[in-house]
Protein backbone atom coordinates (compact mmCIF):
# COMPACT_ATOMS: atom_id res chain seq x y z
CA UNK A 1 0.00 0.00 0.00
CA UNK A 2 1.35 3.64 -1.25
CA UNK A 3 1.37 6.39 1.38
CA UNK A 4 0.83 9.70 0.81
CA UNK A 5 3.07 12.24 1.97
CA UNK A 6 1.69 15.46 4.24
CA UNK A 7 3.30 17.33 2.17
CA UNK A 8 1.29 15.56 -0.84
CA UNK A 9 -2.01 15.77 1.28
CA UNK A 10 -1.56 19.24 2.01
CA UNK A 11 -1.08 20.04 -1.80
CA UNK A 12 -4.33 18.65 -2.81
CA UNK A 13 -6.46 20.24 0.46
CA UNK A 14 -4.73 23.71 -1.05
CA UNK A 15 -6.32 22.67 -4.42
CA UNK A 16 -9.29 22.11 -3.73
CA UNK A 17 -9.77 25.25 -1.59
CA UNK A 18 -8.64 27.06 -4.56
CA UNK A 19 -11.13 25.48 -6.93
CA UNK A 20 -13.71 26.20 -4.12
CA UNK A 21 -12.83 29.93 -3.89
CA UNK A 22 -12.71 30.59 -7.66
CA UNK A 23 -15.77 28.69 -7.65
CA UNK A 24 -17.57 30.79 -5.24
CA UNK A 25 -16.12 33.80 -6.54
CA UNK A 26 -17.64 32.98 -9.94
CA UNK A 27 -21.30 32.48 -8.71
CA UNK A 28 -20.75 36.00 -6.67
CA UNK A 29 -19.61 38.00 -9.73
CA UNK A 30 -22.45 36.19 -11.56
CA UNK A 31 -25.10 37.22 -9.49
CA UNK A 32 -23.79 40.78 -8.44
CA UNK A 33 -23.68 41.75 -12.16
CA UNK A 34 -27.01 39.98 -12.94
CA UNK A 35 -28.24 42.33 -10.48
CA UNK A 36 -27.10 45.14 -11.72
CA UNK A 37 -27.37 44.41 -15.39
CA UNK A 38 -30.51 47.27 -14.90
CA UNK A 39 -28.89 49.92 -12.74
CA UNK A 40 -28.44 52.62 -15.44
CA UNK A 41 -32.59 52.33 -16.21
CA UNK A 42 -33.36 52.30 -13.12
CA UNK A 43 -31.60 55.06 -12.47
CA UNK A 44 -32.98 56.83 -15.37
CA UNK A 45 -36.63 55.71 -14.31
CA UNK A 46 -36.06 56.95 -10.53
CA UNK A 47 -35.20 60.31 -11.96
CA UNK A 48 -38.29 60.42 -14.43
CA UNK A 49 -40.13 59.39 -11.29
CA UNK A 50 -38.81 60.99 -8.52
CA UNK A 51 -38.44 57.62 -6.91
CA UNK A 52 -35.42 56.49 -4.54
CA UNK A 53 -33.52 54.13 -7.06
CA UNK A 54 -33.00 51.91 -3.85
CA UNK A 55 -36.80 51.23 -3.70
CA UNK A 56 -36.80 50.49 -7.45
CA UNK A 57 -34.33 48.40 -7.09
CA UNK A 58 -35.58 46.54 -3.97
CA UNK A 59 -38.99 46.08 -5.38
CA UNK A 60 -37.75 44.18 -8.47
CA UNK A 61 -35.50 42.09 -6.43
CA UNK A 62 -38.99 40.89 -4.91
CA UNK A 63 -41.28 40.69 -7.70
CA UNK A 64 -38.98 38.81 -10.48
CA UNK A 65 -35.45 38.28 -8.80
CA UNK A 66 -34.41 41.34 -11.96
CA UNK A 67 -36.04 38.51 -14.25
CA UNK A 68 -37.59 40.47 -17.18
CA UNK A 69 -39.04 37.52 -18.69
CA UNK A 70 -40.80 36.34 -15.46
CA UNK A 71 -45.05 35.85 -14.96
CA UNK A 72 -46.46 35.45 -11.97
CA UNK A 73 -49.37 33.55 -11.08
CA UNK A 74 -52.04 36.18 -11.61
CA UNK A 75 -50.57 37.10 -15.17
CA UNK A 76 -48.19 39.92 -13.74
CA UNK A 77 -45.43 40.80 -16.50
CA UNK A 78 -41.49 41.44 -16.50
CA UNK A 79 -39.03 42.85 -14.24
CA UNK A 80 -41.69 44.84 -11.56
CA UNK A 81 -44.51 42.22 -12.23
CA UNK A 82 -47.05 44.80 -13.66
CA UNK A 83 -50.50 43.72 -14.05
CA UNK A 84 -52.59 44.22 -17.36
CA UNK A 85 -54.87 47.01 -16.07
CA UNK A 86 -52.34 49.08 -14.34
CA UNK A 87 -49.90 48.71 -17.77
CA UNK A 88 -53.17 50.05 -19.88
CA UNK A 89 -53.59 52.98 -17.29
CA UNK A 90 -50.56 53.87 -17.53
CA UNK A 91 -50.67 53.66 -21.30
CA UNK A 92 -53.82 55.35 -21.45
CA UNK A 93 -52.12 58.22 -18.64
CA UNK A 94 -49.01 58.47 -21.21
CA UNK A 95 -51.10 58.42 -24.61
CA UNK A 96 -49.97 55.33 -26.05
CA UNK A 97 -51.91 54.64 -28.57
CA UNK A 98 -50.04 51.77 -30.00
CA UNK A 99 -49.40 49.89 -26.23
CA UNK A 100 -49.63 45.75 -26.26
CA UNK A 101 -49.55 43.76 -23.11
CA UNK A 102 -46.34 42.06 -24.64
CA UNK A 103 -44.64 44.88 -24.71
CA UNK A 104 -44.10 44.55 -20.79
CA UNK A 105 -41.35 42.09 -21.34
CA UNK A 106 -39.39 44.75 -22.40
CA UNK A 107 -37.23 45.72 -19.24
CA UNK A 108 -37.56 49.75 -20.13
CA UNK A 109 -41.22 49.43 -21.35
CA UNK A 110 -41.93 47.58 -17.85
CA UNK A 111 -40.01 50.05 -15.55
CA UNK A 112 -41.98 53.03 -17.32
CA UNK A 113 -45.07 51.11 -16.90
CA UNK A 114 -44.29 49.74 -13.12
CA UNK A 115 -42.54 52.65 -11.39
CA UNK A 116 -45.65 55.07 -13.13
CA UNK A 117 -47.66 52.93 -11.05
CA UNK A 118 -45.22 52.91 -7.68
CA UNK A 119 -44.70 56.83 -7.99
CA UNK A 120 -48.64 57.21 -8.12
CA UNK A 121 -48.83 54.69 -5.16
CA UNK A 122 -46.98 56.71 -3.61
CA UNK A 123 -48.68 59.97 -4.12
CA UNK A 124 -51.87 58.61 -3.11
CA UNK A 125 -50.60 58.30 0.39
CA UNK A 126 -48.29 61.35 0.52
CA UNK A 127 -49.88 62.82 3.90
CA UNK A 128 -49.00 59.91 5.55
CA UNK A 129 -45.96 60.15 7.86
CA UNK A 130 -43.72 57.22 5.85
CA UNK A 131 -46.09 56.40 2.78
CA UNK A 132 -43.69 53.98 1.06
CA UNK A 133 -44.99 50.68 3.23
CA UNK A 134 -48.86 52.02 1.97
CA UNK A 135 -47.61 52.68 -1.85
CA UNK A 136 -46.08 48.98 -1.79
CA UNK A 137 -49.46 47.50 0.04
CA UNK A 138 -51.15 49.13 -2.21
CA UNK A 139 -48.58 48.12 -5.60
CA UNK A 140 -49.54 44.41 -4.25
CA UNK A 141 -53.12 44.17 -3.33
CA UNK A 142 -54.49 47.45 -4.28
CA UNK A 143 -55.74 50.61 -3.14
CA UNK A 144 -59.45 49.74 -1.69
CA UNK A 145 -57.16 46.91 0.75
CA UNK A 146 -55.29 49.12 1.74
CA UNK A 147 -57.73 52.23 2.39
CA UNK A 148 -59.53 49.09 4.57
CA UNK A 149 -56.61 48.26 6.11
CA UNK A 150 -56.00 52.17 7.03
CA UNK A 151 -59.18 52.94 8.46
CA UNK A 152 -59.30 49.50 10.87
CA UNK A 153 -56.02 50.91 12.40
CA UNK A 154 -57.15 54.30 12.60
CA UNK A 155 -60.09 53.18 14.72
CA UNK A 156 -57.97 50.45 16.46
CA UNK A 157 -57.21 51.09 19.37
CA UNK A 158 -54.13 49.32 19.47
CA UNK A 159 -51.11 51.08 18.62
CA UNK A 160 -49.47 49.22 16.08
CA UNK A 161 -48.15 50.45 12.71
CA UNK A 162 -49.35 50.32 9.12
CA UNK A 163 -47.51 46.65 8.48
CA UNK A 164 -48.39 45.24 11.51
CA UNK A 165 -51.75 46.01 10.60
CA UNK A 166 -51.93 44.55 7.03
CA UNK A 167 -54.62 41.83 7.04
CA UNK A 168 -53.19 39.84 4.38
CA UNK A 169 -50.15 37.64 5.21
CA UNK A 170 -48.82 37.42 2.14
CA UNK A 171 -48.66 41.08 1.43
CA UNK A 172 -47.95 42.18 4.71
CA UNK A 173 -44.90 39.84 4.14
CA UNK A 174 -44.24 41.56 0.68
CA UNK A 175 -44.10 45.00 2.78
CA UNK A 176 -41.53 43.79 4.68
CA UNK A 177 -39.15 41.82 2.57
CA UNK A 178 -38.98 44.87 0.31
CA UNK A 179 -38.68 47.51 3.04
CA UNK A 180 -35.63 45.73 4.49
CA UNK A 181 -34.37 45.12 1.16
CA UNK A 182 -34.57 48.82 0.37
CA UNK A 183 -33.23 49.97 4.13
Amino acid sequence: MATVSKKTTTLVICINLCAAALIIGLSVATAVRHSHKYDELILDMARTRDLDPRLISALIWKESRYDPQAVGKAGEIGLMQVMGPAASEWASAEKIASFDLNDLYDPRTNLLAGTWYLAKAIEDWKEKKDPVPYALAQYNAGRSRVLKWDKALAESEKKVTFIEGIAFPGTKKYVEDIMGKYQ
